[in-house]
């Protein structure tokens, strides 16, 4: 075998080790859907979710901001709900790291007593937030306009450290 092609080779399987498990798409929509992140310039979590996004057929308008707060207030993201990254959609509001999945299925059902969604914080193994082997267990909530929130979707792992999606089920 030559040299150029073991070196192909070996990239190829390189890189379905690093390909991320968010990667594979449940849902499809219709058509693209532009969603519109807002963002700090420094972040880089948020780049890796915006490109998770990408990957997921959404088309992506990025915003860098240097007042987060201000948006989110704006927005009616709670203090609670918060994240580093705010994107709307649709008139949805996303906070953090929410599956494409996740935003999808919000698409799909189009409720209208849901304001938004949301990951609070950055749980490891996230969208955007891989990190290694470690993945932490995380809840999506769904949140109103009354700042009431509830369980939209919830991820724990397997035994093979896959995550299992517990509410939207495949």
């Amino acid at each position: 075998m030559n040299f150029g092609l073991a070196l192909l080779l070996n990239l190829a399987f390189a890189s379905t080790l690093f390909a991320s498990e968010w990667d594979h798409a449940r849902l499809q929509l219709e058509q693209p859907q532009t969603i519109t992140v807002y963002r700090d310039a420094n972040c880089q979590c948020c780049h890796k979710w915006i490109e998770h996004l990408e990957i997921h057929q959404f088309e992506v308008i990025d915003i860098i901001s240097n007042d987060m707060s201000k948006i989110k207030e704006k927005l009616g993201v709670s203090n609670m709900m918060a994240s580093c990254h705010t994107a709307v959609v649709n008139d949805y509001v996303i906070e953090g790291h929410v599956p494409a999945d996740d935003i999808k299925q919000l698409l799909l059902d189009k409720p209208a007593h849901i304001k938004g969604l949301s990951v609070p914080q950055m749980p490891v193994g996230t969208p955007g937030m891989e990190m290694g082997l470690r993945k932490d267990h995380f809840i999506v909530f769904s949140f109103d306009d009354d700042t009431q929130y509830q369980l939209f979707n919830a991820y724990q792992t397997n035994a093979e450290n896959n995550y299992l999606p517990l509410n939207h089920a495949e």
